[in-house]
C-alpha cells in the first residue's frame, strides 16, 4: 500500500488506469475524504486542499475534527491467550506484534 501524509493525516494512494489519475483516500477517520490528481505534485496539492477544506468545514460547523488513529493500541489478554499468540507468532517466524497486526488486518479487510 502506498501512503502519503499531510500534517497528521495519511492517505492510501492508488492509480486509476481507466481515468489515468492518482486517487487518494484518507485513512483512519470515519469521515470519508478522497482526492485525485494527474501527477504526484497535483495529488499532493489536492490532498492538502482536501484536509484544509475538511478542517475549515469542521470549524464552520463548530465541530471537533476527527484526528487519525496513531496506529498504536494497548491490548489486554488473558495470559493463556497471550502465550498461545506468542507461540503462533514464533511458529510463523514473526514478532507477536506483527502476528497480531496481520490477524487484525485479515479480520477487518473486506
Amino acid at each position: 500500500m502506498n501512503l502519503m501524509t499531510f500534517e497528521s493525516y495519511s492517505a492510501r494512494i492508488e492509480y486509476d488506469n481507466r481515468d489515468n489519475i492518482f486517487v487518494g483516500h484518507v485513512v483512519g477517520l470515519t469521515t470519508q475524504i478522497s482526492f485525485h490528481g494527474a501527477s504526484i505534485s497535483a495529488l499532493q496539492r489536492a490532498f492538502a486542499a482536501a484536509i484544509r477544506d475538511y478542517l475549515s468545514d469542521c470549524r464552520a460547523r463548530g465541530v471537533e475534527p476527527e484526528r487519525p488513529m496513531s496506529g498504536k493500541m494497548l491490548l489486554r489478554l488473558n495470559p493463556d491467550v497471550h502465550a498461545a499468540a506468542a507461540r503462533k507468532a514464533a511458529r510463523s517466524g514473526v514478532s507477536i506484534n506483527q502476528w497480531v497486526a496481520d490477524v487484525v488486518r485479515a479480520a477487518v479487510e473486506p
